[in-house]
């Protein structure tokens, strides 16, 4: 019954709806309200790529593992997710790529309701997870890339050209060999060119450099923060354990604390906070986690 009334295009458009100012997107939701279907609309200012309201999730036994998280994302940034182990970081990165639902609350991307229009999100979004179950171990690195590219609809000319550079930028030389006889950095990498096959605006990594050499892991950090961002602005959320990869990447930083945001900021603005413009990374990560954990 919801879906259908999702679907149907008188629900698409408010009567007398206002013009828009051009420098804002028009984000549109349906929510449940006392038991009404009505259209809820958002203002997002074009600098936002990621815009989360009151996002939160329960598991079994109500047990809050993201707690009322409010985010605004700038286009173009490095966005770094920083805790310790449990603190909600992977589950929140899978919610904003609606791999799970949240309980309540609200995600937009770059202007689209990540829950109302969760195909259209897919096709400008990438993840790199450490999960290689995903992949096909009795495939060779290059048909496991043919076959995801398939799925993103690239025409044969584009996914070979895709393919191809990715191998080249990611260092991966052996392609045709099989899956599962790979090193587990190589399996990374090929996570990583995976999630760039569809040339998504917006790219979620998790434990970005896990499994990889220090060399492999500088260069990753490297090609991100040089071509994904410096010549292409795309959006990188990221998650790492890594405080010095922090340092060097992230333009604003989120501490997660049992399912919450705790802090967020630049590193200098995160020094004003705690009262010490001389403080370290590690120094403001022990303030945030040890203070409110």
């Amino acid at each position: 019954m919801i879906a259908g009334l999702i679907s149907n295009p008188l629900l698409t458009k408010a009567p007398n709806t206002p013009s828009i100012n051009p420098l804002f997107k028009l984000a549109r939701f349906i929510s449940l309200n006392s038991a009404n279907l009505y259209i809820k609309m958002i203002r997002m200012p074009n600098s936002i790529a990621i815009k989360t309201i009151g996002l939160t999730k329960e598991f079994v036994r109500n047990k809050r593992v993201i707690d009322d998280v409010n985010l605004n994302i700038k286009k173009g940034e490095l966005f770094c997710l920083i805790g310790s182990n449990g603190a909600g970081k992977t589950t929140l990165i899978k919610i904003l790529c609606n791999l799970i639902l949240p309980t309540k609350g609200d995600i937009f991307i770059n202007g689209c309701n990540v829950l109302h229009e969760p195909e259209k999100v897919r096709s400008f979004i990438g993840l790199v997870t450490g999960d290689e179950r995903s992949f096909y171990w009795r495939l060779t690195g290059r048909q496991n890339m043919e076959f995801f590219a398939a799925l993103y609809n690239l025409s044969s000319e584009v996914k070979d050209v895709r393919i191809k550079e990715l191998f080249k930028v990611l260092d991966i030389k052996e392609p045709d060999k099989v899956f599962q006889e790979y090193s587990s950095g190589i399996k990374q990498k090929l996570s990583i060119a995976r999630a760039l096959l569809n040339d998504p605006a917006v790219l979620f990594m998790d434990e970005l450099t896990k499994n990889l050499d220090p060399t492999s892991a500088n260069d990753l950090r490297s090609f991100i923060k040089e071509k994904l961002i410096g010549n292409h602005n795309k959006t990188v959320v990221f998650s790492t354990h890594h405080l010095q990869e922090v340092e060097y990447l992230a333009d604003r930083i989120a501490f997660m604390v049992k399912g919450r945001i705790v802090a967020t900021g630049t590193i200098e603005e995160l020094r004003g906070i705690i009262g010490r413009r001389d403080a370290t990374i590690e120094q403001i990560y022990n303030y945030f986690i040890d203070k409110k954990g």
